[in-house]
């Protein structure tokens, strides 16, 4: 994979740069792949192509632009096999979860060009009969996402596809550490006859150098996936003239595991979702809130199904868990469960890194946790499931609340009013209640500190395009 050069998409073009930046593999910790670092100049003209994108392909009909879309679809598929590989590399996923994460984007491009088939541009009354209104939904403008490394093509998918489908030229910049299969993705946007500039794609770790994509007056759309200090500067930085924004970012997702829960089962699910990507998600579970009659039991079946869990990349036999991303990450999540347990956590299961080639952690449950603890203060995104024991005397909805963060919420109760008073209360943008639920065509995005707009469904879509009311006289 070395051997392969890796090029930003600008205008159409496969270009490099003056300069370059490695690319590790977390399973191996070597060098898979250099890529190029942006220049000032192709930012200048990242921007301008952009600008001339958007006004080609905003005028194209959505007939049209979906042909093109569907080429592209099918275009990826024919590579996936390859496109998995790079993925496996650069990220250290198990191969299920970066095929998963490829396949979001094609559902991705696909969906969204429905949606817009489906765009409701409504008429409004008329009290004194006199005007037709209706609304017209017409594309935004140039919008520039910038991504985070967990999910690569997944988060491609989120937003290049409500852009595409609204009729939108978009400008991507991958995260600086898991860019290689983006690079190669936007690469095949050209063999399906995406027009130039409607796809910019460029690499870079010097947020002074693209710091004008967010400044720029030619930009109308700011969205990102990442940290909650990222998305602040990120915003804090873009303010200089007036566009609009949609952010995904930090989430510490509770879970309320009720005392008449099915408990075998809310382990299941939760240990699942918790030690998916190694815990790199943003909706993982973060705090998970258990009543004391079933606290045992649960801890339990969690570590009993978290002790299947194989360490391993690739397409290895087994219930999977990869690296996580670097070195770094590894000692950050490290140092809040050591944290934790001098003020009183005890390791129910792992809590060490692996001596191994790799950026390996075990899967680790804590338990006798407080929320007052760093590890339950502190997003972890990294495959540690904190465990707290609560009473009938504790508000828990009221626990599960009490975080700056808003993404997520889980639920396991087979009291059907208890659950929806849950997830009434619950302060979220997503509660699922007895089974983790996401899917394409449900909205996902977060309150709080956790971002504004959605990412997938038509509200997503809604935000790639303006909303003008029309008023036509009809009678005088």
């Amino acid at each position: 994979m070395s051997n392969i050069q890796y090029k930003m998409l600008i205008n159409g073009e496969l270009v490099s740069g003056d300069k370059s930046f490695p690319v590790v593999n977390p399973a191996t910790e070597e060098v898979i792949a250099d890529v190029p670092q942006v220049t000032a100049e192709q930012i200048t003209q990242v921007i301008s192509s952009s600008k001339a994108g958007f006004a080609t392909w905003s005028k194209m009909s959505l007939a049209k632009r979906a042909e093109l879309i569907f080429a592209y679809a099918d275009i990826l598929e024919k590579h996936k096999e390859e496109i998995v590989d790079i993925l496996i590399a650069e990220t250290g996923k198990p191969a299920d979860n970066a095929e998963y994460d490829f396949d979001m984007l094609t559902t991705c491009l696909r969906f969204f060009v429905e949606e817009a088939k489906r765009l409701d541009q409504p008429v409004l009354g008329d009290p004194d009969g006199r005007f037709l209104n209706y609304i017209m939904r017409q594309p935004l403008g140039v919008a520039v996402g910038y991504l985070a490394w967990n999910f690569p093509l997944l988060n491609v998918g989120y937003k290049l596809g409500p852009a595409l489908a609204a009729g939108c030229s978009a400008i991507i910049k991958p995260s600086q550490v898991t860019p290689l299969a983006s690079l190669r993705v936007a690469e095949l946007s050209v063999e399906a006859g995406i027009p130039a500039g409607v796809i910019n794609m460029i690499t870079s770790n010097d947020y002074d150098v693209t710091n004008p994509l967010l400044t720029s007056k030619d930009v109308s759309l700011f969205t990102m996936i990442g940290s909650t200090r990222a998305g602040v500067n990120a915003m804090k930085t873009a303010c200089t003239n007036i566009k609009h924004f949609s952010v995904e970012l930090g989430g510490n997702a509770p879970v309320v595991v009720y005392d008449d829960a099915d408990i075998k089962r809310a382990a299941t699910d939760i240990v699942n979702l918790k030690f998916a990507n190694t815990g790199q998600v943003c909706v993982s579970p973060n705090r998970c809130l258990v009543h004391e009659s079933v606290y045992d039991e649960f801890v339990a079946y969690a570590k009993a199904h978290a002790e299947g869990i194989t360490l391993a990349a690739g397409r290895a036999e087994g219930h999977l868990m990869g690296p996580l991303v670097n070195d770094k990450e590894r000692q950050r999540v490290l140092g809040l469960v050591n944290a934790s347990v001098e003020q009183g956590a005890t390791v129910a299961l792992g809590g060490n890194a692996v001596d191994k080639k790799g950026f390996y952690m075990e899967p680790t449950i804590l338990t006798n946790v407080t929320l007052d603890m760093p590890i339950t203060t502190d997003e972890i995104f990294g495959p540690v499931l904190p465990i707290v024991k609560y009473t009938d005397a504790d508000d828990v909805i009221a626990l599960a609340n009490d975080n700056e963060y808003g993404l997520s919420a889980y639920v396991y109760t087979t009291n059907l009013q208890r659950g929806l008073q849950a997830a009434e209360q619950i302060q979220a943008g997503s509660v699922c209640i007895n089974e983790v639920h996401y899917s394409v065509h449900l909205p996902h995005g977060g309150l709080k500190q956790s971002g504004v707009g959605k990412d997938c469904s038509q509200y997503s879509l809604e935000e790639y395009m303006t909303l003008k009311r029309v008023s036509v006289l009809v009678n005088d």
